[in-house]
């Protein structure tokens, strides 16, 4: 079982949906004992850095997502998901995350970009991975978002998205796979995204 973490904040039930649609099991819950026994962690989200880490903290859920990383169980973080396996970020004020991964999340500069970065836009693929099978470079997936991961071991670094700069749009180290556009919102290619982690659990 799939335990897709319930922390107030994110599309669960659109990810719940995308999973059925690819014939993955898979369970919304805020309670830290089933994701401690589930096969494998989604953590979705949108919205803002501190607001996520104070409510996966008040819900005590910190110690057993990091616990099942840590264990070799198969994680996805989508979105804010990727965001707060990186050691800060420094929007609204510096705030502390998971710290699976060195490295801080930065805003977009303005420029002439239209911020948040909203839309569709493609990923250029920097390191195949099984999450991506059957996806081609360039395929195109859905944003939303103004802030972004600056790892500092880039050899983690997935895949990247141009929006005014090179910026990190997927990592993949081990059993962590983290996306910052949202499978559950890209159509086909969002789908084949989750059927892939489907089939990544199933084979542990």
């Amino acid at each position: 079982m799939i335990a897709i973490v319930d922390y107030g904040m994110g599309n669960l039930r659109s990810v719940e949906k995308g999973f059925l649609k690819v014939g993955v099991n898979a369970k919304i819950t805020n309670r830290p004992e089933v994701i401690e026994k589930a096969d494998a962690i989604v953590l979705p989200g949108v919205g803002a850095f501190k607001d996520c880490m104070r409510e996966l903290t008040s819900l005590e859920l910190t110690d057993a997502i990091v616990g099942a990383i840590k264990k070799g169980k198969p994680y996805l973080g989508i979105c804010l998901g990727l965001q707060v396996l990186f050691s800060e970020s420094e929007e609204f004020g510096k705030c502390r995350g998971l710290d699976i991964f060195r490295g801080k999340v930065v805003r977009f500069s303005s420029g002439n970009l239209k911020i948040p970065h909203m839309g569709w836009n493609e990923l250029t693929i920097q390191k195949q991975n099984p999450l991506l099978n059957g996806i081609k470079d360039k395929t195109y997936f859905y944003f939303v978002h103004s802030f972004y991961v600056a790892p500092e071991d880039s050899s983690i670094i997935a895949a990247t998205t141009d929006y005014g700069l090179n910026f990190t749009s997927m990592v993949w180290e081990d059993n962590i796979f983290a996306v910052q556009f949202h499978p559950e919102k890209s159509q086909a290619a969002g789908l084949r995204l989750l059927e892939n982690f489907g089939r990544i659990v199933k084979s542990r």
